[in-house]
C-alpha cells in the first residue's frame, strides 16, 4: 500500500540524511513507494525492482525536487 503524503516525506528525509551522513544509497520509486538499495544520491529514472517503472530517485535527489517536507 502507497504510504500517506506525510509518511513519504519523513521516509525520504530519514534515507536523505543517512546518505548524506553515513553509508546509505537508497532510493524510493514514486509511483509505488518502494525503497530500493544501490541509488547514488542524485540518481533519476532508475527501473524499480518492484513496479518496472523507471521511477526511482536518490534520497537527496527527492529533497531537491521538493519531496522532503
Amino acid at each position: 500500500m502507497p504510504l500517506t503524503k506525510r509518511e513519504f516525506e519523513d521516509t525520504v528525509m530519514e534515507l536523505a540524511k543517512e546518505q548524506m551522513f553515513g553509508m546509505g544509497n537508497d532510493g524510493i520509486c514514486l509511483a509505488c513507494h518502494n525503497v530500493q538499495g544501490g541509488c547514488e544520491p542524485d540518481a533519476r529514472n532508475y527501473e524499480c525492482e518492484s513496479c518496472g517503472e523507471r521511477k526511482v530517485f536518490g534520497a537527496e535527489e527527492l529533497v531537491l525536487m521538493g519531496h522532503g517536507g
